[in-house]
């Protein structure tokens, strides 16, 4: 209950600021790049490759200035230990507060703002056997995130943005522990995003 009111909360925050504002809709993909860390080294890991699209709303007052922008992204996430490569499915729906300098051509932004993120496809659980001793351990996918996403980018033409996102989890992503061991362990995602969106 506590997330769906969040969401409203965001939901409303943004009709309500862009009321005024330059309203523009489009569609943004791109390639994620992931790496989980835990609070005990659990885990040999790696970098791992998934995608996210999904439409956006941008509102912006004036074009040099503040506004913000929400999307509704369908977005892949893990990460790799061997032999074992971890993916999941989100939605994540992302609002930012953004700046942009004004430049004609070539506009360069920044943004940043709060995300949360549903689990919707995806084991939730794996058994996984490590390659250096045989153990067996169990990991356990969360169906809710939250964090913060911190972007820098261009917009090319009034219609083509280009940026680089890092997403700074505040929650955990995942729950693991030894069958040998009681203690849990928790890690969290770090994603990087590099993204184009197209304006109509």
């Amino acid at each position: 209950m506590k997330r769906v009111c969040f969401l409203g909360i965001v939901i409303a925050l943004f009709t309500v600021t862009t009321a005024s504002a330059q309203v523009r809709f489009g569609i943004k993909g791109g390639v994620n790049i992931m790496k989980a860390s835990f609070n005990r080294d659990v885990y040999k890991l790696d970098n791992v490759t998934g995608f996210h699209f999904g439409p956006v709303i941008e509102g912006m007052f004036g074009q040099g200035g503040i506004g913000l922008d929400a999307a509704v992204l369908f977005s892949q996430k893990g990460f790799d230990t061997e032999p074992n490569t971890i993916k999941n499915n989100f939605i994540e729906v992302p609002v930012n507060l953004k700046f942009k300098f004004g430049i004609p051509y070539v506009n360069p932004f920044v943004a940043a703002g709060p995300y949360v993120a549903f689990r919707i496809a995806g084991n939730e659980d794996w058994n996984l056997k490590t390659s250096a001793n045989g153990i067996i351990k169990q990991i356990k996918a969360q169906n809710f995130g939250a964090g913060l996403n911190f972007t820098a980018g261009a917009e090319v033409l009034k219609q083509l943005q280009l940026g680089v996102t890092y997403g700074w989890a505040l929650t955990d992503d995942y729950k693991t522990f030894d069958k040998s061991d009681v203690n849990s362990y928790f890690g969290k995602l770090h994603t990087w995003l590099i993204s184009a969106t197209i304006f109509f």
